[in-house]
């Protein structure tokens, strides 16, 4: 284990926590299960990280590049505000679908009882992604292809989210049994008209 690099081993607990999480039964990590699993003590994990509000940050940190940088090329990529719309909550719903762990992170689940901190800064993703969906919205309204006005657009973008969120609770509720991304392409065809 000494020859594992810090950068590498920050890497590995990172993983080993994400997949902890992808446990259905959703019990609260603690970082001795957590040093068990990767055959390390406790100590080990605080030389890395120093505390498991700071793993779940490097989580959150990993979520927010991954989304955001995917908005945005989607953005760069599309000039039709529906279509960014469209790809936005696919991409979403992918993204949950294919890291069951931090789905879990995105919808709070696993970071009851851990640093209120954490849950205000996942809030403060869920407001960045409606934002990136109003941007859409208001693209498409110039584009005439929904109704123009603010408050139109605010619905519209929050109903959305909602129905991205409440895709991510359905999916951890079911101990990642349904799938977000099933019908997807229909549901958004309904928010949209």
């Amino acid at each position: 284990m000494a020859t594992t690099k810090t950068g590498e081993r920050k890497l590995q607990i990172l993983q080993m926590l994400a997949t902890m999480l992808e446990q259905p039964k959703g019990e609260k990590i603690t970082t001795a299960a957590l040093a068990a699993r990767l055959d390390v003590s406790e100590a080990a994990l605080y030389r890395h990280f120093a505390s498991k509000a700071q793993m779940f940050e490097g989580l959150i940190e990993f979520i927010e590049s991954t989304v955001f940088g995917l908005i945005n090329k989607i953005t760069e990529q599309e000039d039709n505000g529906l279509a960014q719309v469209q790809a936005t909550v696919v991409m979403l719903l992918n993204f949950a679908e294919r890291n069951p762990g931090m789905t879990r992170v995105m919808i709070g689940d696993a970071l009851v009882n851990e640093d209120e901190r954490l849950q205000a800064r996942m809030n403060q993703f869920v407001e960045r992604v409606e934002l990136a969906v109003k941007q859409s919205l208001r693209i498409a309204a110039s584009q005439q292809q929904t109704a123009p006005g603010d408050v139109e657009i605010a619905l519209r973008a929050n109903l959305i989210v909602s129905a991205v969120v409440g895709h991510w609770q359905r999916y951890a509720k079911t101990g990642f049994a349904h799938n977000p991304s099933v019908n997807v392409q229909g549901q958004i065809a309904i928010l949209l008209s």
